[in-house]
């Protein structure tokens, strides 16, 4: 079976408005136009992943189970209104200062995992996030990736070599990829 491309997505300040340690449905917000550029880079044959760091788990603040019913209500919400599920969201649960894993981004473990479970392609597929962690746990997994000035991307700018293309939002990004982008 030819592999699939995808679109990786940081969740907090790339989806969402990032109002720290999200776990609640009632709290989360999709950013402005998000839920539509979605179902245009889904429409155009791109898979769509999720890969979020939660060390608030590793804090005690909630549990992985409460992460995943977000992750549920966000994909049923995505279903309901739009007509869209994610095809994947994978989350780490470690903390960075007492927690060593391959997982958490910069690191590429939840972007190699669901490229195996998921038959993606990395070459031609790419990653949108707000943090400079999110960039290079993209070029780390051989992505193109993408830094959005959504969430901390402002602040994070800075810190991206210069070869990064720096968008907007996901909006933005999705206008990027679909400008090039052929399935074929």
């Amino acid at each position: 079976m030819t592999p699939f491309p995808a679109v990786f997505l940081d969740r907090d300040g790339t989806l969402n408005a990032d109002i720290g340690y999200l776990w609640q449905w009632t709290d989360w917000r999709w950013l402005p136009g998000i839920p539509e550029s979605l179902v245009r880079l889904k429409e155009a044959g791109l898979k769509l992943i999720v890969v979020s760091n939660q060390a608030g788990i590793a804090k005690g603040l909630y549990s992985p189970a409460d992460v995943t019913e977000l992750h549920r209500q966000a994909n049923q919400d995505l279903l309901t209104k739009w007509n869209l599920t994610l095809d994947g969201l994978y989350f780490c649960p470690h903390h960075p200062d007492y927690e060593k894993c391959d997982c958490r981004k910069p690191a590429p473990g939840l972007i190699l995992r669901a490229a195996s479970e998921h038959n993606i392609d990395l070459k031609i597929s790419y990653l949108a996030g707000d943090k400079l962690s999110d960039v290079q746990a993209g070029l780390a997994a051989g992505l193109k990736p993408y830094l959005v000035r959504t969430g901390h991307g402002l602040l994070e700018e800075p810190l991206c070599p210069p070869e990064i293309t720096i968008a907007r939002d996901l909006n933005e990004v999705a206008d990027l990829i679909l400008a090039n982008f052929s399935r074929n």
